[in-house]
This record gives C-alpha cells, sequence and structure tokens, in this order.
C-alpha cells in the first residue's frame, strides 16, 4: 500500500546542488528528498519530464523509503567514471574526480558540437585511461541510422566497450546491430528501456547486446530486479545525475543482481560540487560502498531550495502520486 500523501510532504525537503562541471546542459541539479521508514529516498525526475513520465520516479522512491528490500548479493559495486561532453582538454581533470576507475563512460552526440570533437573526446579518454582501460560512448538517442554508423566507425578504433543508445528507437537499434556487426562492438540499450511502455520489448526483438537499467525511471529497486531476470542478456545498472541517496538507490539495484557483467553508471555523485550528506556515496577505489546516507544538518542549510522552487516540487510531488 501507498504511504498517504501527507506522509511524504511531512520530512520532504527540495535541495538544488551546483555541478562541478556542466551536464547535459545543467549547471544545477534539483531533487526533492523524503524521509521513510527505511531511510532517506529521492524524487528527481528531470524538469521536462510531464507527470505520467515523473510518477514512475516516485513509484521508485516510495519504494525505497517504504518498502524492505531484496536479497543483496555484495557490498561494493564497481563503477566507471562519466565524461560529459566537454573539450579535450578537459578530460583528465574529469577523469581524475573518480579515483580508481578504469571505465569510463563518455558522452557523445552533444547540441551544437560536431563528430570532430566527440573523436576528439574519446581519443583523449584513451589517452589517460591507457590500452587496459574501457570506454563506452552514449548518444541519448541523437543519431539517425547514417550518422550512428558513421560515427561509431570513426571512434571504433578507440576499442568501445559498447555503444549506448546510438539512435532513438528499436527499430533503428535492431537495424544497426546489423550495419556495424563488421566492427564488433555491442549496441546498449537505456531510453529504449526506461522511456517505454514495454521495457522488454527491446529483448523480444533482440535490438541490443547490453541492457542498461536504471531504478528511479523503471519504478524501483524490485523492478529493476524483476526485468533483469526476464532479459537473457548482459545488463549494467546506472542512474541519472542523482544526490548520494538517489545513487544509493542504484547502488541497491545493483547489488540485488546475482550477477554484475559492467562496472555500473553509479559514479556520478562526483560532478556534484556540493551533495546532500557529509558522507557523499563517491567512487572509491573504483567501487562504491553500498550504504544509505543521511542528510546533513549542514546541507539543509546550505542546499535548500527557494520558496517558490519548493512550491514547485512539492505541487509536481501531489500531482504524481495522484496518478500511482
Amino acid at each position: 500500500m501507498l504511504p498517504a500523501l501527507s506522509e511524504l510532504q511531512a520530512k520532504a525537503l527540495v535541495v538544488s546542488l551546483p555541478l562541478a562541471v556542466q551536464f547535459r546542459g545543467l549547471w544545477e541539479r534539483e531533487a526533492l528528498l523524503m524521509q521513510g521508514p527505511q531511510g532517506w529516498t529521492e524524487f528527481s525526475p528531470f524538469v521536462e519530464y510531464d507527470d505520467a513520465e515523473a510518477a514512475t520516479w516516485l513509484a521508485a522512491a516510495i519504494d525505497f523509503g517504504w518498502n524492505e528490500l531484496p536479497p543483496l548479493y555484495r557490498d561494493r559495486i564497481p563503477v566507471n567514471a562519466t565524461v560529459p561532453a566537454v573539450a579535450a582538454d578537459q578530460v583528465e581533470a574529469v577523469l581524475a574526480m573518480f579515483p580508481g576507475c578504469r571505465t569510463a563512460k563518455v558522452k557523445v552526440s552533444e547540441a551544437g558540437q560536431t563528430l570532430a570533437d566527440d573523436v576528439a573526446r574519446v581519443r583523449e579518454v584513451r589517452r589517460v585511461l591507457g590500452p587496459e582501460g574501457r570506454i563506452r560512448i552514449d548518444a541519448n538517442g541523437a543519431w539517425n541510422l547514417d550518422e550512428a554508423e558513421h560515427a561509431i566507425h570513426a571512434m571504433s578504433e578507440f576499442d568501445l566497450e559498447y555503444v549506448e543508445q546510438p539512435c532513438a528507437t528499436v527499430e533503428e537499434l535492431l537495424e544497426l546491430r546489423t550495419r556495424t556487426k563488421y566492427m564488433d562492438i555491442p549496441i546498449a540499450a537505456d531510453e529504449s528501456i526506461r522511456k517505454a511502455d514495454d521495457p522488454l520489448r527491446v529483448a523480444r526483438m533482440d535490438a541490443a547486446d547490453v541492457f542498461v537499467l536504471k531504478a528511479a525511471p523503471l519504478g524501483g529497486v524490485r523492478e529493476v530486479v524483476r526485468i533483469a531476470s526476464q532479459i537473457a542478456r548482459p545488463v549494467n545498472v546506472s542512474s541519472a545525475l542523482d544526490t548520494s541517496i538517489g545513487i544509493a538507490m542504484g547502488a541497491y539495484a545493483a547489488a540485488a543482481l546475482p550477477q554484475l557483467d559492467f562496472d555500473c553508471g553509479l559514479g556520478t555523485a562526483a560532478l556534484l560540487a556540493a551533495d546532500v550528506t557529509d558522507a557523499p556515496l563517491v567512487p572509491e577505489n573504483g567501487e562504491l560502498v553500498r550504504r544509505r546516507p543521511d542528510v546533513s544538518n549542514a546541507a539543509r542549510e546550505r542546499l535548500v531550495s527557494s520558496p517558490e522552487r519548493t512550491d514547485c516540487w512539492m505541487d509536481r510531488l501531489t500531482r504524481c502520486y495522484s496518478l500511482l
């Protein structure tokens, strides 16, 4: 059963966190935090998401804060570094934010940038990581089929681990797998899973080699476990640009899977210039220690959003709750 809306509202806290580097065009990240009987939890769909999509994020937050977790298999989670669409001369500084990480996910296809910018960024990541480092790129569905094939070929020399969501639709992913088979570079699905009415359609159509699962947009830790159990493919657990509270949800989802095939995309709290806890959930020797952080009193004072933004998020909470 759902907790009452008044219970969610009673200990809700809206925060605005500055970023150390621009990400998805943002220099700050807003989130609504709530404290349930299991601990702190996070509701932080991006502002452009409509209420129907955001309601799934709320279901995940309630699940993490109010429900018992499934069995857990590990207390440490290997994670990757995340390199936003920065200039090549900023790559080394970004990677230094992720101590011990030997895998990097590199954002590509940023609006206003060129393929040459992407190639330069990935080349620099390869230089910094060396030949033994692993590199995956993420286009967030921005390429059409021809652009994707051309871009993958241009970056194939950097020994890519996989290419995440190169095109927007499942049909395009399926066609691209056929077109690029000669390069032997796996195709991963993200948005085609978490934004779909049917997250298993990608698997049924055999349209991806790797399945990226995110707890918040899929409805929670238990939903990640359920979906993973029905996919006969390697899966990876990732997150959005969350506070350490939201990252914890992803870490518990990764811990609840019997097998982890890749370094997880759960290190992005390292990109925050400030966090909601005195002990941020950031990479240590390339891993996260699975734990539930507490919100610090200092964070409440420094990072609380304006009354106007708080009202906006509380209204959003009410609207999304009505859809559950």
